[in-house]
């Protein structure tokens, strides 16, 4: 099954989301990067990479992170990463995970989560 990875600048934040997404897709691993070791608010590069290998069971990994500077810390994560099965989503942070999460619990392959994620981004709130 596709794993997630959710980086975020606040550990809070992405804790909340994983609480949404367990009851939505309780099959699914989620695995944060999130704050810093000390509790404050930024991401890390090291806890990326962990989070990546905790969340890979060997069908790919969709990373989602929720702002600009959780980019640059994905990105070199992801120097070392497999790049057919490691992806960076330009998706809605809660949007694009529930959904990914949500597609990847049927089974869906790496590409379909992926898309799911991006689709996201396409649905009205009202």
């Amino acid at each position: 099954m596709v794993g997630l990875v959710l980086v975020s600048h606040s550990a809070r934040l992405a804790s909340g989301l994983v609480e949404l997404i367990a009851q939505l897709a309780p099959d699914v691993t989620v695995i944060t990067a999130a704050g810093t070791d000390d509790g404050r608010i930024g991401t890390s590069p090291d806890a990326v990479a962990a989070a990546l290998g905790s969340a890979d069971s060997g069908d790919g990994v969709v990373v989602i992170p929720d702002l600009g500077s959780a980019v640059l810390s994905v990105r070199v994560a992801l120097e070392d990463a497999p790049a057919e099965k490691t992806v960076l989503v330009d998706a809605p942070f809660v949007e694009g995970a529930v959904s990914a999460a949500v597609t990847a619990g049927t089974g869906a392959t790496l590409e379909e989560v992926v898309a799911a994620a991006q689709e996201a981004r396409e649905i009205p709130k009202f």
